[in-house]
């Protein structure tokens, strides 16, 4: 069983996608982690994260310590994980990985739950159960504010939101996989729901598509 949720930067994916990998007892995979650790590595080396040749180098020597590094939650990851995502070949370095996690779950789990972008209309097209949430920049400005702020990061109400949407304006206009709900995906708009709300509404949905 392959549920995937894709939609943008601070949409609230990662608490619906931990909640639903905790209840259903599967393997999660953060495929935004993945473009913020490559975006980081070539920041690590004094590159530009549009530069096709470096991005594509950091992104095949990428390993599993990197989806761990303490740096990828700041919004220069984001950033950068925003443009190296635009690279065509920087996705089908990526895209063999992802595919193979959905293949064979880590740890022997039953199914797997996937945070992304594109994993609904590229990655996984076949998936069972595909949701997409999404809101307003300025209900997402506010949210990622929130969470910087509980990190102990010092963050602008006006930064963030032109910085979410700069990223929002790459991810749909790029021509390589762009930001949008796959035509059979459950579309969630959070701005007005609690995250509880948002959560019973998945799990019926995915409830409804589960094999028996």
């Amino acid at each position: 069983m392959i549920i995937t949720v894709d939609g943008p930067a601070a949409a609230g994916k990662g608490e619906l996608t931990q909640r639903l990998a905790a209840h259903f007892g599967y393997a999660r995979l953060d495929t935004g982690k993945l473009y913020r650790a490559v975006g980081l590595k070539v920041l690590g080396a004094g590159g530009d994260p549009e530069d096709e040749a470096a991005a594509v180098e950091a992104a095949r020597a990428l390993t599993g310590d990197d989806l761990e590094a303490p740096g990828l939650r700041s919004e220069d990851a984001a950033l950068s994980a925003s443009k190296v995502a635009a690279i065509p070949a920087v996705r089908d370095v990526l895209l063999e990985f992802q595919r193979g996690f959905a293949a064979a779950p880590p740890g022997g789990a039953e199914g797997a739950v996937f945070d992304g972008r594109d994993t609904g209309t590229v990655v996984i097209p076949d998936a069972p159960a595909k949701l997409f949430l999404t809101a307003s920049p300025e209900v997402r400005a506010t949210r990622r504010v929130k969470q910087l702020q509980e990190q102990g990061t010092e963050a602008i109400y006006g930064r963030v939101l032109q910085e979410l949407k700069e990223r929002d304006a790459r991810d749909t206009s790029r021509k390589v996989a762009p930001l949008k709900p796959a035509e059979d995906a459950l579309v969630i708009d959070p701005s007005h729901l609690d995250a509880d709300a948002v959560y019973a509404a998945a799990l019926e949905f995915i409830s409804a598509k589960a094999p028996d």
